[in-house]
C-alpha cells in the first residue's frame, strides 16, 4: 500500500526461467501487494519456478502474444482491487527498484501513468542497446512527438505504471495482441487526456534479456507509424479510429476540465 492505494504488479512472461528468480527478488515486497505472472506457454519451467516462489500466476493455452499477455495482466490485477498496476518485465532488462518511485508519483497524484525510461539519461548504447534500436527509438519517438504533440523521452520501454482509472476506461481488448500494443496504448492515453510521467531507467541488454529480432522490429515500427498516422487523421476528425473513438467523451471531459 501507498497512500491507501493498493499496488500490484503484473509480470507477462514468455520463457523467463532464467531470469525470473532475479526479477523477484529485488521487487520492493514491503510496498507491493500482490505480484501476478501470466505465462505465456512457456516452452521452459518458468511456470514451476513461478509457483515455487509463490507467485500467483496465470498460464495461457496458447500463445497470446505480448499484447495478449498484457490484457490478461491487466485483467487479472484489477480482479485483485488494484489501485496502481505496474508492469514489470521477468527478463531482468528493467530493474524492479523503479517500482517505488513509479508507484509513488501515482500514488501522490502526480500522473496517471509512469514511464520507465532507457533515454533519459545517456546510459542506453552504454547498457548495450544495439545501435540500430537506439536509432529507430529516437527517430520513432521524434516522429511521434511531431504528430502527437506529446513530448516524451521515449514512446517504447516495456516498463510501465497506471492508474486504475486508466486500464478501467481504455478499450485495451480492441489492441493488438503484437508488441504493437504498447504503442496503441501509450495512443490511447494521450488521446484521452491521461497525463504521462517519466523516471530514468538504466538500460540492460544481456543475453538472457528478450528481445525481439530485426524482422519483428520492423513490423513493430510500421506499427507504430500507422497508429501515429490514424491518431492525427482521427484527431482532426478526418476518419475514425476504432482504437480512439470510444475515447472521444473522455477526451472531451478532460479538455473542459482544463478550460
Amino acid at each position: 500500500m501507498l497512500n491507501g492505494k493498493k499496488i500490484v504488479v503484473v509480470m507477462p512472461a514468455y520463457n523467463a526461467e532464467r531470469t525470473l528468480r532475479r526479477t523477484y527478488e529485488e521487487i520492493p515486497h514491503h510496498l507491493v501487494d500482490e505480484v501476478i505472472l501470466v505465462d505465456d506457454k512457456s516452452r521452459d519451467a518458468t511456470v514451476q519456478l513461478s509457483n515455487s516462489l509463490g507467485i500467483k500466476t496465470v498460464l495461457h493455452t496458447r500463445n497470446l502474444g505480448y499484447g495478449g499477455n498484457q490484457k490478461t495482466c491487466y485483467q487479472a490485477a484489477l480482479k485483485l482491487g488494484a489501485d496502481i498496476v505496474i508492469m514489470l518485465h521477468p527478463d531482468y532488462q528493467y530493474t524492479p527498484k523503479l517500482i517505488t518511485a513509479m508507484a509513488s508519483m501515482i500514488a501522490e497524484g502526480l500522473f496517471d501513468c509512469v514511464l520507465g525510461s532507457r533515454i533519459l539519461g545517456v546510459g542506453a548504447l552504454q547498457g548495450g542497446m544495439p545501435l540500430y534500436k537506439y536509432v529507430a527509438n529516437r527517430a520513432l519517438t521524434f516522429f511521434q512527438n511531431l504528430l502527437v504533440s506529446y513530448k516524451l523521452s521515449e514512446y517504447h520501454t516495456g516498463y510501465r505504471a497506471f492508474s486504475k482509472e486508466i486500464l478501467e476506461t481504455l478499450p485495451l481488448e480492441q489492441n493488438s495482441d503484437d508488441f504493437v500494443f504498447d504503442n496503441q496504448m501509450l495512443s490511447q492515453i494521450i488521446y484521452a487526456g491521461y497525463s504521462i510521467g517519466e523516471v530514468s531507467c538504466p538500460t540492460r541488454y544481456f543475453e538472457e534479456a528478450s528481445s525481439i529480432n530485426f524482422t519483428r522490429s520492423m513490423k513493430y515500427g510500421v506499427g507504430v507509424v500507422t497508429m501515429t498516422v490514424k491518431y492525427v487523421l482521427h484527431r482532426r476528425k478526418l476518419m475514425s479510429c476504432p482504437l480512439l473513438s470510444p475515447l472521444d467523451e473522455k477526451r472531451r471531459e478532460k479538455l473542459t476540465s482544463r478550460t
